[in-house]
């Protein structure tokens, strides 16, 4: 069995170990430490001795609000929309992951940071009516793939709003159904069941014999 090491009374970054702790589950041997901010926790003997864990958390904190102090727009719209732009695609337990990093969507390296953000943002048309929008749906968040648009504009260039053309006109389902009155689930339906042309779009229910 290898020897626990002796930490008591040494110093880890901000944290000092005043005792040692009970094992984890995994057998890993624990020491109970107090930060410098007063804050005592329990942290794993290699996370410490690796540098790995350096305060109770604070150190984190305090480096994030030092970089969104830089800018003075943290708690903002635009910087909450960008912060739930990495989160889609770099957090599995984000609901919309399966729609973003699971489809192997990412973001540029220059979106890493807010800054470059806001400033594409702010000479690209960004105003608090407008959202996020990726041209190319399969495509990454980029400067040349990205644009502000309403809310309307970006249902229209969903995955689900497919374009179809009718008489040689190419509209989305969502155009298509703005100017005929037919519901997009209806001509969603018909689309899916192989009706084509002007039959996507005429109102009312559709002679049996065409289909």
């Amino acid at each position: 069995m290898t020897k626990k090491l002796e930490l008591r009374g040494k110093k880890f970054g901000r944290l000092t170990v005043i005792a040692s702790a009970e094992s984890n589950k995994k057998g890993n041997s624990q020491w109970l430490c107090k930060c410098d901010c007063g804050k005592e926790v329990v942290i794993v003997g290699y996370r410490l001795n690796t540098g790995y864990t350096k305060s109770c958390g604070c150190l984190q904190r305090e480096i994030t609000g030092n970089r969104a102090s830089k800018h003075n727009k943290y708690g903002t719209r635009l910087h909450t929309v960008w912060k739930h732009m990495k989160e889609r695609c770099n957090n599995p337990n984000s609901q919309d992951y399966h729609n973003y990093g699971g489809r192997g969507i990412s973001y540029c390296s220059e979106w890493t940071e807010f800054n470059p953000f806001y400033e594409w943002a702010t000479k690209n048309g960004y105003s608090d009516e407008l959202t996020l929008d990726r041209i190319d749906v399969n495509g990454n968040y980029e400067p040349s793939n990205c644009r502000w648009v309403d809310k309307k504009a970006q249902a229209n260039n969903t995955r689900v709003n497919r374009r179809i053309t009718i008489n040689g006109v190419t509209k989305t389902m969502t155009e298509w159904s703005d100017e005929s009155g037919v519901k997009v689930g209806t001509i969603w339906w018909r689309h899916e069941n192989g009706i084509t042309g002007q039959d996507l779009i005429k109102k009312g229910r559709l002679n049996r014999r065409s289909l």
